[in-house]
């Protein structure tokens, strides 16, 4: 009974939520794993109650696993309970009154401007392998959207008179989001060395593409962002997300107002977004150093 309703449980999430293929992967795990735990404890996964879960996640904290782990341990057994209220297995959910583990709060990589443009200068945009890098490194930057909705784009997602591209996000939620001149003409640019021009509204193709012409994989993408970032940026700046993160941060920097950022960002709450406000203070800090008469411990005559 208890694995046929997991197995029901996570089949609604990849067809009625469009919940990704590594999501529902991860969420069976966590599912599977409190399975396996509460068979010594209740005859179903649906007798299990608040204090089953407690213990749980406190075992777990002690094999050691890392406070998000568990936090995500937590939340699929939060909704996977919302899910059997919803179609009347039972009554209440048991995991609804137990608080997540405090999670560290961990500031996102920062590039600033000169590290990035050293960055975008290393691909050769005259082969077909470093015109490709740099289109997905500069639409990364441009745009701020993830790995996912990046390697899920075709060429038709693409609108180049209006420079608005159209990704599909988390829950197969659809966005607009602008991009700049310079990853326009990368872009253009990658698609003339793969021979592919004329009307592009008509291209269905995958826009970005392995070396065998296949949809590029994330890993790839992951792979090839890394190279570049290390080169300057250090082994902190790790992948896409780095990008993403800067995309975010520089936009608040010159005043772009937060719920626009988190409107192209794609993020369903504000909260979200407000991690990328903690690191202004510190750009202000700099400012006012450099700035203010006062603003350091220097001598004044």
């Amino acid at each position: 009974m208890s694995g046929n309703i997991i197995r029901t449980y996570l089949a609604y999430l990849s067809k009625e939520r469009g919940y990704s293929e590594h999501t529902v992967y991860a969420y069976k795990k966590d599912l599977n794993r409190f399975l396996n735990y509460i068979k010594s404890k209740a005859n179903s996964i649906l007798e299990a109650k608040k204090e089953h879960i407690r213990e749980f996640l406190a075992d777990e904290f002690e094999r050691g696993l890392h406070p998000k782990t568990v936090s995500r341990r937590l939340a699929a057994l939060k909704s996977f309970y919302n899910y059997c209220v919803e179609i009347k297995e039972i009554e209440s959910n048991p995991a609804i009154f137990v608080e997540s583990p405090k999670l560290p709060t961990t500031l996102p990589d920062y590039l600033d401007l000169s590290k990035l443009s050293d960055i975008l200068s290393i691909p050769l945009k005259e082969t077909l392998l470093g015109s490709r890098d740099l289109a997905m490194l500069e639409l990364f930057y441009s745009t701020g959207m993830r790995l996912s909705e990046l390697v899920n784009l075709n060429v038709n997602h693409l609108d180049f008179s209006s420079q608005m591209v159209k990704v599909i996000g988390k829950g197969k939620k659809e966005r607009l989001i602008p991009f700049g001149e310079k990853a326009k003409d990368s872009i253009e640019n990658y698609l003339k060395m793969r021979k592919i021009e004329g009307n592009f509204q008509l291209v269905s193709d995958p826009l970005f593409v392995s070396n065998r012409n296949k949809r590029i994989s994330q890993r790839t993408v992951q792979r090839r962002v890394r190279m570049y970032l290390v080169s300057f940026a250090g082994s902190g700046s790790s992948g896409p997300h780095t990008l993403r993160h800067a995309f975010a941060t520089h936009l608040l920097e010159r005043g772009a107002d937060i719920r626009s950022v988190k409107e192209l960002l794609g993020h369903d709450s504000l909260s979200s977004t407000q991690i990328y406000t903690h690191i202004q203070p510190e750009k202000m800090k700099e400012i006012y150093k450099r700035a203010h008469p006062h603003g350091t411990n220097k001598e004044r005559s």
